[in-house]
């Protein structure tokens, strides 16, 4: 079961990054939320948990996508690990 639950998360992350204009900012967020289950340091987690908070808290959608946009990376990184 867990492969599967992987699985998915890795096309949810491709999609994602194929595709980063179709998903809103709390999907993206959510997706974000699963690959910091796989980070190894507690700093980079919490780090990311800041950032996260501080984009749910905004109210303007075009403004939330900006500031996922930069949260990419993250994304690129779980990608490499696999």
């Amino acid at each position: 079961m867990k492969t599967k639950c992987k699985m998915s998360l890795e096309i949810n992350v491709k999609n994602i990054l194929n595709n980063f204009d179709a998903y809103s900012s709390d999907e993206f967020l959510k997706i974000l939320g699963q690959i910091m289950l796989e980070f190894k340091s507690n700093l980079t987690a919490e780090y990311l948990e800041g950032k996260i908070q501080k984009i749910h808290q905004l109210t303007d959608e075009s403004e939330k996508k900006k500031n996922c946009k930069l949260l990419l990376p993250y994304y690129d990184w779980y990608l490499q690990g696999l």
